[in-house]
């Protein structure tokens, strides 16, 4: 099950009674811009207890198109990469 915007908003409405939804609305697209500018910016977001996003350039390359078998080359480009942290891997993997 994968977990949209709207869905962390109802969440979080629930456990947070005494925000309003519009607030917490800012809230998210706040942190979710802030973001987005740091991997625009190529820096590093760190987010405690959960993971690491950081900013790769893929080189270019020469691929094939599988269909057509026929070369295409792929120019450079920047990735978003993510590394998750200790806590979650103990999480996901049940070693709490």
């Amino acid at each position: 099950m994968a977990i949209v915007k709207s869905k962390l908003l109802k969440q979080l409405s629930d456990n947070y009674p005494n925000f309003t939804k519009k607030d917490l609305e800012k809230l998210i697209n706040i942190i979710l811009k802030e973001i987005k500018r740091a991997l625009r910016r190529s820096d590093s977001v760190e987010l405690r207890n959960f993971g690491r996003f950081s900013v790769k350039t893929q080189k270019s390359s020469i691929r094939r198109n599988p269909k057509t078998g026929e070369k295409v080359a792929v120019p450079e480009k920047k990735v978003i990469s993510w590394k998750m942290s200790k806590d979650m891997f103990k999480k996901i993997n049940n070693n709490e």
